[in-house]
């Protein structure tokens, strides 16, 4: 078992937002669904009150904690891509599950957590040696919203 745990607050849907995770990578699975025994001043006895599971092998708790703590960019889940096959799976699967686009590899689920979609080229690229590759790479990566390794190449000089 993990250590350290990332809890992710809900306004309810921790158990439908895991269900939907576990699709998205290898090696998955929801771990626990755990009820209140009690009435709380945010849920019932008997709701779903936490939710764990894993995201190929990392470790997550979903807390249904109601609207107090609204999800904000402040924190997301990077998802290093390895082609575009992937890259585009992804993006598309979150995107199309009610979610929204945001710029340079960003999106939201439905249930407003934030997702960087990061091919692991574009990490190749921006971290280039050559400073005038990096910026190429990096002025190119800040003009899209679902990143495209072909267009990031071309923009290097290497496609």
């Amino acid at each position: 078992m993990s250590k350290i745990i990332p809890c992710i607050w809900y306004d309810g849907g921790a158990e439908e937002a895991a269900t939907f995770y576990v699709t998205l990578l290898p090696g998955s699975r929801i771990v626990r669904v755990a009820r209140t025994p009690v009435d709380t001043p945010g849920n019932k006895a008997g709701d779903v009150i936490t939710v764990e599971w894993e995201l190929a092998g990392q470790r997550f708790l979903g807390l249904n904690g109601g609207p107090v703590f609204p999800q904000t960019e402040a924190v997301s889940f990077q998802i290093a891509t390895d082609d575009q096959a992937e890259t585009d799976r992804l993006w598309n699967s979150i995107v199309g599950h009610g979610g929204q686009e945001s710029m340079c590899g960003w999106c939201k689920d439905r249930w407003g957590v934030s997702w960087q979609i990061t091919p692991r080229r574009l990490t190749e690229l921006v971290a280039h040696p050559d400073a005038a590759v990096a910026g190429r790479a990096m002025e190119a990566m800040m003009t899209m919203r679902k990143i495209d390794i072909a267009a990031l190449d071309r923009a290097v000089g290497e496609a």
